[in-house]
């Protein structure tokens, strides 16, 4: 009877995980697109675009919006991109260093295909400012209908909410994180009964899933037609949320939450609030919250600002793991990581990360004052990543999946025929306000290449005067200098030649370790390396030992912790028998061919800058030396 009850909990267990998983994956990934609704349809028939608030009017933006759903998200994502993982991970950086495998043998396209990948992540932090503005400032703009001459105060309110969304991030979200799920499942369920509410007093609205109706609206108003697309695209905001949290929860968990909740309480809704449209033309000016009814006004506010609150969130996170990943593979300068969260790995604190678009989301809120101003900057960015995405997946399809071209290449002629369509209609917004997500891309672009191209030349400028491994080793046995106890690690970059640190070490000391370990750090173009494949070792003779450290993009590169898995009996790296020299590097710009001096200036700025290897390599305070030395790039 015991093993009975057992297997009975067992099944019960097994069955309640996937639900649990759903809801999490709700809570997580969904809060971007979900809040949509609050701004879209808002902005299609209220702003500058003309469109007219009639029957073929409404019908027409509903089927573009309807498709565009089906054909980005349900289709491109759901069955494509997402099936691009990099051991589970996803995201523009772990689909960039897939992508950079992929064409590992045309070198060419491999340069191409990272400069997309780094172009779509410059541009991901230049939506993850503007959508928390834009998602707050929408919520809180519902109580200027509950209650008149507030409006004034739809600015000031909505600062106080992001500010101390981005105070709390320090602390981690481990805690309120629990509430994510159900608020939000609770949020896309209250969607659908608005938008049930809605249809059913003008069920003609459901005739827009038809997508003549769509074509129709091209026809009629070609002048029009692509421009609209840069407000229908509101509606896909937050599609490549789904795809950057799959290392969270996997791909079944997004893909049933977007089938059996999130698509079709979005639809229920756009179509209500469509219907409405239909009934009252006035409606126009705020159809979400004048959807419901007067008595659920202010409850709604509140839920919608908790809904935009998790969204937010979600996109803060997002910009923390995508900074992780760029460290990681070389893209942005070393910064200090903060674990907040025992259990979960991937739960981040970057401050340098959290003030920029802390600071990034106020200056947006206080220049447009209104989600409606705010929607003529949105687009540009998200559009960009998307596209930038379509390119990376191509180049996965063909070349790594080595699918058919004849069965690939119309599939993504199509997606990029779609793109391209979304991208060129939010090209004008740049002179409307959106300049500002582009020039944000743009600097960041320009700091990620220089960081990278900075770190080539450095390598290559110490090479130049680098004194071959076995030379060395060589002099050492014929003119031995005094040997002291212990183990001396030396991080080096070149496996094959003498860190600078160990020369000036033995210059100034005139003494090395009985056991010398020349460490070299790779970085993988996968999330995580098994514990087997860590660690590379060979002996050189003269106790010299080459070790060579693997990790993943997503792994902690903790020095200390991985050395513990050497098993030669003579290499002992106890902590108090332990020493680690660390070469410091100070650049001097020059004429040297490599790169303008403007780059080599900022480089040299960013390096200085740059959190050291003692931290990020979690290496103990009081075994560490540091030597200096002066590189001229």
């Amino acid at each position: 009877m015991g093993q009975a009850s057992s297997q009975a909990a067992g099944g019960e267990h097994s069955a309640a995980k996937p639900l649990s998983m759903l809801v999490a994956a709700v809570g997580v990934v969904y809060g971007d697109i979900g809040t949509s609704p609050l701004y879209t349809l808002k902005e299609v028939f209220s702003g500058d675009y003309g469109v007219p608030v009639n029957h073929d009017g409404v019908l027409g933006i509903l089927a573009l919006i309807f498709w565009s759903l089906i054909w980005v998200v349900s289709i491109k994502y759901m069955l494509f991109v997402l099936r691009a993982d990099n051991q589970g991970e996803g995201g523009i950086m772990a689909l960039t260093a897939l992508a950079r495998r992929a064409a590992t043998n045309h070198p060419r396209l491999r340069t191409l295909l990272v400069v997309c990948g780094l172009c779509g992540a410059a541009l991901f932090y230049g939506d993850s400012m503007i959508t928390p503005a834009i998602s707050v400032l929408s919520a809180i703009e519902g109580l200027g209908l509950a209650f008149e001459g507030i409006d004034h105060w739809v600015v000031p309110l909505s600062l106080i909410v992001l500010v101390a969304l981005f105070l709390i991030q320090r602390h981690g979200t481990a805690r309120i994180g629990i509430l994510f799920g159900p608020v939000m499942v609770t949020w896309f369920l209250v969607l659908g009964a608005l938008g049930v509410y809605g249809i059913v007093q003008h069920p003609e609205v459901l005739k827009a899933m038809n997508p003549v109706w769509g074509v129709r609206f091209f026809i009629v108003h070609p002048g029009m037609g692509v421009a609209i697309l840069g407000a229908v695209v509101l509606a896909l905001t937050g599609a490549e949320a789904l795809y950057a949290d799959m290392g969270h929860f996997g791909r079944k968990p997004i893909a049933r939450a977007w089938f059996i909740l999130v698509l079709p309480a979005l639809v229920l809704n756009y179509f209500g609030q469509g219907a409405l449209l239909l009934g009252d033309p006035e409606a126009a000016r705020n159809p979400f919250y004048l959807l419901a009814p007067s008595w659920a006004l202010i409850p709604l506010v509140g839920l919608s600002t908790l809904a935009t609150v998790i969204a937010s969130q979600a996109v803060i996170s997002g910009a923390f793991s995508l900074t992780r990943q760029a460290i990681q593979l070389g893209y942005i300068p070393r910064m200090r990581i903060q674990h907040t969260s025992s259990a979960e790995q991937g739960q981040i604190y970057i401050g340098a990360v959290n003030w920029a678009l802390m600071v990034g989301v106020i200056l947006l809120v206080l220049g447009f004052e209104s989600s409606g101003a705010l929607a003529s900057a949105y687009g540009v960015a998200v559009t960009g990543t998307m596209l930038m995405t379509t390119i990376l997946v191509s180049a996965v399809m063909l070349l790594l999946w080595k699918w058919p071209p004849v069965l690939a290449v119309p599939v993504l002629l199509g997606f990029l025929f779609v793109d391209g369509l979304f991208f060129a209609a939010n090209v004008p917004k740049i002179f409307q306000g959106g300049a500002f997500p582009v020039l944000a891309g743009i600097v960041l672009f320009v700091l990620m290449t220089t960081w990278k191209r900075g770190k080539q030349l450095l390598v290559e400028r110490i090479d130049e005067g680098g004194l071959p491994l076995p030379i060395f080793i060589s002099s050492i046995g014929v003119q031995p200098p005094h040997r002291v106890q212990g183990t001396a690690v030396f991080l080096t970059a070149r496996p094959d030649a003498v860190p600078h640190a160990l020369l000036h070490n033995l210059l100034h000391n005139q003494v090395l370790h009985e056991q010398v370990v020349l460490l070299t750090v790779v970085y993988e173009d996968i999330p995580r390396v098994p514990a087997q494949r860590r660690f590379e070792v060979a002996s050189h003779g003269e106790g010299f030992y080459r070790v060579i450290l693997h990790f993943g993009f997503t792994d902690e590169p903790d020095v200390p912790q991985a050395l513990k898995l050497c098993h030669l009996d003579e290499l002992d790296f106890s902590p108090m028998r332990t020493t680690y020299f660390l070469s410091r590097e100070t650049v001097i710009t020059s004429r040297l061919v490599g790169m303008a001096r403007w780059r080599a200036a900022l480089f040299a700025f960013m390096l200085q800058n740059a959190n050291g290897n003692l931290r990020f390599f979690n290496l103990p305070l009081n075994r560490v030396i540091e030597l200096g030395t002066q590189v001229e790039i």
